[in-house]
């Protein structure tokens, strides 16, 4: 019974890097269940707090808001907190347990694959468990940035995580896009797909061709 539930469930998707009120839109036609939005001041995507305000008034009920963060002084995500109420919180920088825990909201915690202390299996899983307090642990490929960078890691890294009976449900991003998820999603049986420069025309900019295409091969 578990595997034939496990083989009808639905995979979630999020859309990130999102900076116009059209690709909101569209994103949410399409069917995605959250969106999110930057904070994150060196990234192509980031947005400002009065744009993500406006931005977060086209979200309808039933979609989550994902506001995501790269070692931002706790000042900074107080005030997305109050003037955009996000739905759930993603740390994407070296942000430690408490930090994340400080807020009292539910949080994602990103994890890139392939750096340092994230280049086995069991390291991967190591540093993962330490933030069994999150909603969901997303794994992204290592980059010189953070995130968007269009790169995937070897699948083996999260053997650890997939086996491990204490898991969170496990977001994957990095490197995926139309042609490429359905594969990604039949090897790792993910909870949800995180998708942001697989569905752009340029960096912060969505095409609404590549989210249709995105979201009919995660449905297959």
């Amino acid at each position: 019974m578990t595997d034939e539930l496990s083989a009808l469930r639905r995979t979630r998707v999020k859309i990130c890097g999102l900076t116009r009120q059209q690709d909101v839109e569209t994103a949410v036609r399409a069917g995605v269940d959250a969106i999110g939005l930057v904070f994150y001041g060196p990234s192509k995507r980031a947005v400002s707090l009065e744009q993500a305000v406006a931005l977060r008034r086209s979200v309808p009920a039933f979609v989550d808001v994902v506001a995501l963060f790269v070692n931002a002084a706790q000042d900074q995500v107080q005030a997305v907190i109050d003037q955009v109420q996000p739905d759930v919180l993603q740390f994407h920088g070296d942000e430690s347990p408490a930090y994340c825990e400080s807020f009292n909201r539910r949080y994602l915690r990103a994890f890139r694959l392939g750096g340092a202390g994230l280049d086995a299996a069991d390291k991967v899983l190591k540093n993962c468990q330490d933030y069994a307090s999150a909603c969901g642990w997303l794994f992204d490929s290592y980059s010189a940035g953070y995130g968007g960078s269009g790169l995937s890691f070897e699948p083996g890294l999260l053997d650890g995580v997939r086996q491990a009976p204490d898991s969170r449900p496990v977001v994957l991003a990095g490197g995926l896009k139309a042609e490429t998820v359905a594969q990604s999603i039949q090897a790792l049986r993910p909870y949800a797909v995180d998708v942001s420069s697989g569905v752009e025309e340029s960096p912060g900019i969505k095409s609404a061709q590549k989210i249709a295409a995105f979201m009919t091969a995660v449905g297959r």
